[in-house]
């Protein structure tokens, strides 16, 4: 299914570059895996910023012992619409549910609920997307600056998004917020953003005020500043989110179905 590719040592564990379905994906394996079989999937932002080439969060991945991998699917939007720069007939949403979680499952024997999933920016508002379409799959999740209404990038003329939607309504008809099912959802979630991340922290409050209205259980960090909008932010908020994810975790392996 997959072929490895090129290594990445640290002293925190080692990052290898390999193929999943036909496209790329960094993995990474801590010096000592946690006892529980937990495994972190992360969706990368827009800019295509690697979560290898940030040592924080190999720092707390390797202090929770959790393998990750980091599928990379272009300007996709992580959305269930054809980008022409990831694949002209899969899906990144395809990507994910069809080859990923496979390859989890073949590579570390793990299975939902034990993937947490992680993103940021773009990945973020994937990331929610993902487990509000599949809370049954992703009951954890953890979404770093999520770029929820993405939309808005419709109307700025973004050639990308205008190739996989009509108009600005039909994307933001497909964002994470319409997704929420009021009476099915992931059980444990956390977004955060930067207050001075002005492009993308209304949509983030917005989410909160709809989670709360609607009585869903949620944790959110929308007060703290640490850069704005990027990594120098998601680094400040990288150990809240990894714990977020571990603590959450436990919760659904000890949980009483």
């Amino acid at each position: 299914m997959s072929d490895d590719l090129a290594a990445h040592a640290t002293s925190a564990g080692t990052w290898t570059e390999t193929r999943v379905g036909g496209h790329p994906c960094d993995v990474y394996e801590p010096p000592q895996r946690n006892e529980h079989g937990y495994v972190v999937l992360y969706l990368h932002g827009v800019h295509l910023q690697r979560l290898r080439d940030y040592p924080a969060f190999t720092e707390h991945l390797a202090r929770r012992g959790l393998p990750a991998v980091a599928p990379m699917t272009q300007r996709s939007w992580w959305t269930d619409k054809i980008c022409p720069e990831f694949d002209p007939r899969l899906t990144a949403e395809q990507h994910v549910m069809k080859n990923v979680l496979p390859w989890i499952a073949e590579r570390w024997n793990a299975q939902p609920p034990r993937i947490g999933l992680l993103g940021t920016s773009m990945g973020g508002q994937g990331a929610l997307r993902f487990a509000y379409k599949y809370p049954n799959t992703f009951p954890v999740v953890a979404a770093i600056s999520p770029a929820i209404d993405y939309y808005l990038r419709v109307r700025e003329g973004d050639e990308t998004l205008a190739a996989m939607y009509p108009d600005s309504e039909a994307a933001r008809q497909d964002s994470a917020i319409l997704h929420i099912h009021p009476l099915n959802w992931p059980r444990n979630q956390f977004f955060c953003c930067d207050p001075t991340d002005y492009r993308w922290w209304d949509s983030a409050d917005r989410l909160r005020m709809k989670l709360a209205s609607l009585g869903i259980p949620f944790e959110c960090e929308l007060a703290t500043e640490g850069g704005g909008h990027g990594f120098a932010y998601y680094t400040k908020m990288a150990e809240q989110a990894v714990d977020f994810l571990v603590r959450s975790l436990d919760k659904e392996r000890r949980r009483v179905v």
